[in-house]
């Protein structure tokens, strides 16, 4: 494959800095990696029943190969309903059973859930055992496999049970997208957008210009978006790991896409569409507070519309959505820290949104 389409992101956090390597077929790299890391010979790889039939064999004979004799997989449902800790449970005993010790690697082969849960075993096993991601859809790549967050759900909400635990690296295998059903491809590209409207115009215009070669999944563009993406989350995660300040950036269009997600029952909308849907509502509310022109609006509409994602939202009402946004984890003292837009590339934190403008707003995302 060309060089062009090969790219290495540098996570910079001191002692936990590591690489995310962008490309496509990564064996060599995954091999050369593994055999340099200092494991001891025992390792999980944990995946899903759509991921692991495709490719979980492969990665086990290639750690075998690479100095991990008794590497052994571990596949769970596919599905949120996963990310539970009976699941974890269930692989804390295979780890033990398994002999696996402070030094044995835990391998995440999948999308988001997969790398949740096995970055939260990892975190937890025996304190704390290496953890590598092989995120294999458009959304972990661009999301949940870089910056450390690692969680499981409780009945009472998601993700609340959790650590920040970095990986040691990040392999993103591009030839595994192949297999992704386009609405997949979708849901990632919800959160690529996120990252040029947050960070980068740039970027954000070189979305707008090139829709046809993401959509078709051409290398340079796929490569291109990736890496970018990365690029910024790495630089938003390195200068605030542990969510102080800086990283609540990344929550663009989060507050209303978790409550959109909760009123559909994580049925209805998949993780980036909603982020799509939410992101119209902050910006409708960035310009109900005078923060930001009224010509961005249409603009990015018609982007998201572009990249086959939603703008609106069904099964959902004012009244249900105003009360979840309060019981988002990013709600302190009962306010609400709302990321606004100042301008494309530029955000604004505000705490004091007036509930009518949230509600005005709102209202505009449902059909």
């Amino acid at each position: 494959m060309a060089e062009q389409n090969q790219r290495v992101v540098r996570a910079e956090l001191g002692e936990q800095s590591y690489d995310i390597r962008i490309g496509y077929q990564l064996e060599s790299e995954i091999r050369d990696f593994v055999s340099k890391a200092g494991f001891s010979d025992r390792a999980l790889i944990v995946t899903d029943g759509n991921v692991g039939p495709l490719y979980g064999g492969g990665l086990q004979k290639l750690l075998m190969e690479a100095g991990l004799p008794h590497a052994e997989v571990f596949t769970v449902q596919a599905g949120e309903p996963s990310k539970s800790l009976g699941v974890a449970e269930q692989i804390y005993t295979r780890c033990i059973e398994l002999g696996m010790d402070r030094k044995s690697p835990i391998f995440a082969l999948g999308g988001g859930v997969v790398g949740d849960l096995a970055g939260f075993i990892a975190a937890t096993y025996m304190r704390g055992v290496p953890f590598v991601q092989l995120p294999t859809s458009l959304l972990a790549q661009v999301d949940s496999s870089v910056g450390g967050k690692v969680a499981v759900n409780h009945a009472l909400g998601k993700n609340l049970i959790g650590a920040f635990y970095q990986p040691r690296a990040v392999f993103m295998d591009l030839s595994l997208t192949d297999s992704l059903p386009p609405r997949e491809i979708s849901t990632g590209l919800g959160e690529v957008v996120k990252y040029g409207l947050i960070y980068d115009e740039e970027f954000f215009s070189f979305l707008e210009q090139h829709v046809d070669s993401i959509l078709a999944l051409e290398p340079a563009a796929l490569t291109h978006i990736i890496a970018r993406s990365c690029e910024i989350k790495a630089a938003v995660v390195s200068e605030d790991e542990k969510e102080a300040g800086l990283r609540r950036i990344l929550n663009f269009g989060h507050t209303i896409a978790h409550a959109i997600e909760k009123e559909t029952g994580y049925q209805r909308y998949n993780h980036g569409e909603a982020v799509a849907i939410g992101m119209v509502g902050a910006i409708d509310i960035s310009i109900r507070l005078g923060l930001l022109d009224r010509t961005v609006l249409p603009r990015v509409k018609a982007l998201l519309q572009s990249l086959r994602l939603p703008v609106v939202a069904g099964g959902c009402t004012v009244d249900a959505m105003y009360r979840d946004i309060f019981h988002d984890k990013k709600t302190v003292g009962g306010k609400v820290t709302w990321v606004l837009l100042g301008g494309i590339g530029s955000t604004v934190c505000r705490n004091d949104v007036p509930e009518a403008e949230v509600r005005a707003a709102m209202a505009g995302i449902l059909l």
